[in-house]
Formats: C-alpha cells, sequence, structure tokens
C-alpha cells in the first residue's frame, strides 16, 4: 500500500497576497533598528565632524552601516513573504537570506573604514577633541537607543523561537540560548546591537579618557576594536545566511515536535523517513510514515490527510507532503526507538 497525497499549505502563513499584508508580516526589528540607526548615524556624524573625536567617528560609520542593512533586510523580509507559484512552488523564503548577505558586504566596507581611521589615529594620536559633552551626550542617547533595540530584538527571538518569555536579567542570556531558532533578521538585528552596545560604551570611554588623560592612543584602539567587531558581525550573519541559502535542515526541536505531531496518530506506527528544511522562517516537511496494517486505501487516504492538516497548524510549518506505506514490522525512526528502549 503506498500513495501520496498533494501537500497541505498553512493557511496563516499564505493568506491573500497584498502589499500592505506583506509589509504587516515584515521583520519589525529590522524596521524599529532602521529608524533608530538612522537618528544616531546623523547624531554621532554631526558630533564626529564637530569634535574630531575618531571614536565618534567609528561609531557613526558603525550607525550608519546598521542603518542601511536594516533598510535591506526590512525589504527582504517583505519579499519573502510572497506566497509561493507555479514557478517558485516552495516559496520566497530564502529571499531574506540574500538580502542579509547584501548587508553583510555593507558592513564588512564599513569595518574596513573604520579599521582605517583607526589604524591612521594609532599612528598619528590627535589632541584630545572639543565637544565633549557633545560627545558624551550623543553616546549616551546610543548606548538608550541601541539598548532598546537590542531588548527588542532579544523578546522577538523567544518569540519566534517559541521559547518561554523571561524578563530583566534573565532575558539577554536567554536570547543568546535561542538565537539559532529565530529568523535571519532578527538574528541580524540582535547581533549587530550587541556589537553596537559594545561600541557605543568603548567610544564614550575613549572619550572620557582622552578628555581627562595624555593617552591620545585610547581614541585609536577603541576605534580599531570597533572595527573588529564589525568584522565579526559580518562574519557571523556572513555564516548563518550562507547555510541558509544551500538549504539548512529543522533544528532538533522543531524535528521532536513534527516526529511527535505524526506518531501521536493512533493510526501510524512509524516514521519512515523524514526530511524537514527550513525556509527563512518557515520549514517544508517531507515524511514518509508506516500506517497499521489492513487498512483500505480509501482509509489510509483519509488517515494522511488528517494528518497533513494537523500538522500545518503546527506554528512555522508552511507546508507538509505526506506519502505512506504499510508498516514492514522494523522501527526506523530514532526518536520512536529510544521511546521505546527507555519504556
Amino acid at each position: 500500500m503506498a500513495d501520496t497525497i498533494p501537500p497541505k499549505v498553512n493557511q496563516e502563513v499564505h493568506q491573500k497576497e497584498t502589499l500592505g499584508s506583506m509589509i504587516k508580516k515584515g521583520n519589525t526589528s529590522s524596521a524599529v533598528a532602521m529608524a533608530g540607526n538612522a537618528v544616531l548615524a546623523a547624531a554621532k556624524g554631526a558630533a564626529a565632524f564637530f569634535t574630531g573625536s575618531g571614536a565618534m567617528f567609528a561609531s557613526a560609520m558603525h550607525s550608519l552601516a546598521d542603518a542601511v542593512n536594516q533598510g535591506f533586510v526590512f525589504v527582504g523580509s517583505v519579499l519573502s513573504e510572497r506566497r509561493p507559484t507555479r514557478k517558485f512552488p516552495t516559496g520566497f523564503g530564502r529571499v531574506i537570506n540574500i538580502f542579509c548577505m547584501i548587508a553583510v558586504i555593507v558592513v564588512t566596507i564599513m569595518a574596513y573604514e573604520t579599521i582605517h581611521e583607526g589604524i591612521h589615529l594609532l599612528r598619528h594620536p590627535g589632541e584630545a577633541s572639543s565637544g565633549f559633552w557633545i560627545n558624551v551626550g550623543v553616546l549616551i542617547l546610543n548606548i538608550v537607543i541601541d539598548g532598546a533595540i537590542l531588548f527588542k530584538a532579544s523578546k522577538e527571538i523567544l518569540k519566534e523561537a517559541r521559547a518561554p518569555m523571561v524578563s530583566g536579567t534573565a532575558l539577554l542570556p536567554a536570547a543568546f540560548k535561542n538565537v539559532g531558532r529565530a529568523a535571519p533578521p532578527t538574528r541580524l538585528v540582535f547581533y549587530e546591537d550587541i556589537v553596537a552596545v559594545i561600541g557605543a560604551f568603548l567610544a564614550l570611554v575613549a572619550v572620557v579618557v582622552v578628555a581627562f588623560t595624555d593617552f591620545s592612543l585610547v581614541d585609536g584602539l577603541v576605534t580599531t576594536l570597533i572595527g573588529l567587531l564589525m568584522i565579526f558581525v559580518a562574519f557571523r550573519v556572513g555564516y548563518d545566511n550562507m547555510i541558509g541559502l544551500i538549504g539548512v535542515s529543522a533544528p532538533q526541536d522543531v524535528e521532536d515536535k513534527v516526529s511527535a505531531a505524526v506518531l501521536a496518530d493512533a493510526d501510524v506506527v512509524d516514521i519512515r523517513e523524514m526530511r524537514i528544511i527550513q525556509e527563512g522562517r518557515y520549514y517544508h516537511v517531507d515524511t514518509v510514515v508506516e500506517l497499521r496494517v489492513g487498512l483500505t486505501l480509501s482509509e489510509a487516504d483519509d488517515i494522511m490527510e488528517r494528518i497533513e492538516n494537523h500538522l500545518v497548524t503546527v506554528p512555522d510549518i508552511a507546508d507538509a507532503a505526506v506519502a505512506i506505506v504499510e508498516d514492514d514490522g522494523k522501527v526506523s525512526w530514532h526518536r520512536r526507538e529510544a521511546e521505546i528502549q527507555r519504556n
């Protein structure tokens, strides 16, 4: 007995497509980060121009890179919400990975310019910059705004990962633990704003040290360090999106959730094969299940339709394609086998 039923599609994911509905589904963290960093880039650029602070220049470059990146990423997150077409049957989820790779290029260019400026300041340290309170005020504003964006991104990570919500000092560690299961644009915002907060703090330290001591090299040191942190972001985000473009399997907890949903059906004996591919923030399930012996083809079709309808109700499962075979008397699914051994 073998049959295949056309894949069921998650209707919540693929609603009627309009520009407004797609924009609403765009990554909120990216939009907020784009606006916040645009304001910060303008403020810090003006401060660097009037005061001559290298650390402030580096921080302004970082904020500008973040603003441009988040603009790319937000557009990518909107386009990735397009529903599948006949030509692109699995949808446009990986479009967001392409846009994130563009963002990586922007970060890398800005990082190079920042490191170049830092090395120049190390070789030719200047005098203490003027406008001390301007620098301090802008950098404190930077820490507040980027801190708020980081807080929001951390919340979004827990939401997208379906992890328990926490608050206070437990929020950042929980976000680090679950960041791998978040959507690509949310991960980008998270990594960039961690570096942004650290960079703003280091720039603030450099401004204070240069103003009150003779250690002028700290300006170049901090500028170079901020550039190196930007390189780290480019590498981390680039790697994540490279494997996303190639096609990456779902995290283990998603596989466990899907297999549990399949095996919970009373007529399912085993799972012979299962493949879950991540497309952006959605998952595509392709599985072969074994049903109990003695079913008619009509009964088996009804059971598989029931299983598919149940699978597409699982959050972030975009579609499910299921093939059915008769039980061969062997245990194939490793999770099922481990459960049997425990019992």
